[in-house]
């Protein structure tokens, strides 16, 4: 009996040791496997994928309106949800809040943007995001404690605000494929808008000594990477100015692996560094990646970028190590289509064929051009060692209209279902894994 005993003891040990327990906001998240690369499956890849500013103006919320008080933001997503596919992990900059109905809906200067927009960025693909920016307290503390609240809700991560102390000093690594990456995020300013006093926690603001601490925190608990998220710079400069550049050598000073800039509203240069102290040994930055989507028109601030970041595992010698980046350039449609007025986010490849391109006017085509080359003359100032993106053969070219039940295949939320409702096997998702959010469950 004593041996029995012993022999399930160790069993039991051995489970626990193969398993991470998910600390989040749900009772759902229970536990996940995480698999360390066996001898034939030595080096893994996975890639990160970040895009710039998603914004809502009130143009945008009133070509998505269907009815009275009902939204549809999924069809802006619908000729570049195939590039997310790939991606294991996606993030953006959430510029705006949900503060409800009764707050009244609103764009610049103090947006207060409907619910439907956050499901839409779920159904897209994403999986966190920043929401540390100047207008993070547009519609005061309740603004942003009610983004926080539909944020999760949705099953969403998010960094940047947040909704106490404990959650604040959670810090967010991510198991991705067996690599554990650390997501921080911090502004410049919100605008003036007050932070309530004693309650400094809801924002991270660009603080060094709080991003000394972050970032320590964050190693502590094994992150393997860490990538940090700056709100700051001046706005249509596409040129870093020198605010910029001395916050970014600061926080290569403090072993960040990788730097990710917006607010600028245009897309800036993208640059590698020698690390410090960190598991990566050239890290990279990219000041601003410009708007995602917004009703900002002219050029420059009517293109974005989707930018994959591959980092590269190598079990047997120990190291993580950047193996490539490239980059999707972007520019949003504003007219009128057989849907009526609507917002789409296009790939300005040359290439590239979208199901609405017989909408679009001579202007609009010479303007996606103009992004393109754009796009890549000012991404590659610095470096040439980014690339533009390749599409694979066997990505389908699929005319996707931006509804989910005709195409599950490129909705990695499969119409709603969370996460673990389905079979993990079929689960897209299921290889992207919270693992820590210290220092306990948040309530």
């Amino acid at each position: 009996m004593h041996g029995k005993f012993l022999l399930n003891l160790s069993i039991l040990q051995a489970i626990l040791i193969s398993c991470t327990i998910l600390i989040s906001d749900d009772s759902i998240y229970t536990t996940a496997q995480t698999s360390e690369a066996s001898d034939s499956d030595s080096v893994t890849t996975v890639t990160i994928t970040a895009v710039g500013d998603i914004m809502c103006h009130s143009v945008q919320y009133n070509y998505a309106r269907v009815e009275n008080d009902s939204f549809d933001f999924n069809p802006v997503y619908r000729e570049v949800k195939k590039y997310f596919i790939n991606s294991d992990f996606l993030f953006g900059n959430f510029e705006t809040v949900t503060a409800g109905r009764s707050k009244g809906y609103s764009g610049y200067p103090f947006f207060n943007t409907p619910d439907a927009f956050i499901p839409a960025l779920k159904n897209a693909g994403f999986d966190l995001l920043t929401t540390s920016n100047n207008h993070s307290l547009d519609q005061g503390e309740n603004g942003l404690l009610r983004t926080i609240e539909l944020t999760r809700k949705n099953r969403l991560s998010y960094i940047g605000t947040f909704a106490s102390k404990r959650d604040r000093d959670s810090i967010r690594i991510f198991n991705v494929k067996g690599i554990k990456i650390a997501f921080l995020a911090y502004t410049y300013g919100t605008n003036g808008n007050p932070i309530p006093k004693g309650k400094s926690y809801l924002i991270n603001l660009i603080d060094f000594d709080l991003i000394e601490k972050d970032i320590k925190e964050a190693r502590l608990n094994d992150a393997e990477v860490v990538l940090v998220h700056y709100h700051f710079g001046e706005e249509y400069k596409r040129e870093p100015v020198y605010s910029q550049k001395e916050i970014v050598g600061k926080t290569i000073e403090l072993g960040a692996d990788l730097i990710i800039g917006g607010h600028p509203h245009v897309l800036q240069p993208a640059d590698y560094f020698k690390t410090v102290n960190a598991k990566l040994d050239s890290g990279f930055v990219i000041y601003s990646l410009g708007n995602f989507i917004s009703n900002q028109r002219w050029r420059y601030s009517d293109a974005g970028v989707i930018l994959n970041i591959n980092l590269t595992k190598d079990y047997r010698g120990d190291s993580i190590y950047i193996s490539k980046v490239d980059y999707i350039p972007t520019w949003v449609f504003k007219g009128s289509t057989d849907r009526g007025p609507e917002y789409v986010i296009l790939s300005s490849l040359p290439d590239y064929k979208s199901s609405i391109t017989g909408y679009l006017s001579k202007g609009d085509l010479s303007s996606l051009k103009q992004s393109y080359e754009d796009c890549n003359f000012i991404l590659t100032k610095y470096t040439n060692r980014i690339k533009l993106f390749e599409e694979p053969m066997f990505v389908l070219n699929v005319k996707a209209r931006g509804y989910e039940k005709k195409h599950p295949d490129l909705n990695k939320n499969y119409a709603g279902k969370s996460l673990f409702q389905m079979n993990p096997q079929k689960n897209l998702d299921s290889n992207k894994t919270l693992i820590k959010r210290l220092p306990g469950r948040i309530k």
